[in-house]
C-alpha cells in the first residue's frame, strides 16, 4: 500500500529546546561533528488504493490545517513512498 509521508519542523526562527538538549548530550558524549539538532515530526498516512493528484493535494491541505501548527511549524515535505 502506498504511504504519504508528511514531515513537519519547527520554524527556523524559533528555539527548539528538544534539539538543544540533544545537541548538548551529543557534545557531552564527545560527538563534535554535529553543530545543531532540530527535532520535528513525521506522519505516515497509509492510503487505500492508488495515490492520485487529488489525494496528494488533500494530504497537503491536512498537513497545513491539522498536522502542523502554522504559528510555530513548517510543513517541509509531503511525498509518496511505496512499501
Amino acid at each position: 500500500m502506498p504511504t504519504i509521508v508528511v514531515d513537519v519542523m519547527p520554524k527556523a526562527e524559533l528555539l527548539d529546546p528538544q534539539g538543544k538538549a540533544v545537541a548538548g548530550a551529543l557534545s557531552r558524549l564527545g560527538e563534535n561533528r554535529f553543530s545543531d539538532v532540530r527535532i520535528g515530526k513525521r506522519f505516515e498516512l497509509t492510503v487505500e488504493g492508488e495515490v492520485d493528484e487529488a489525494t496528494l493535494a488533500r494530504a497537503r491541505e491536512l498537513a497545513d490545517e491539522m498536522l502542523s501548527n502554522a504559528v510555530i511549524e513548517d510543513v517541509v515535505n509531503v511525498e509518496v513512498i511505496e512499501r
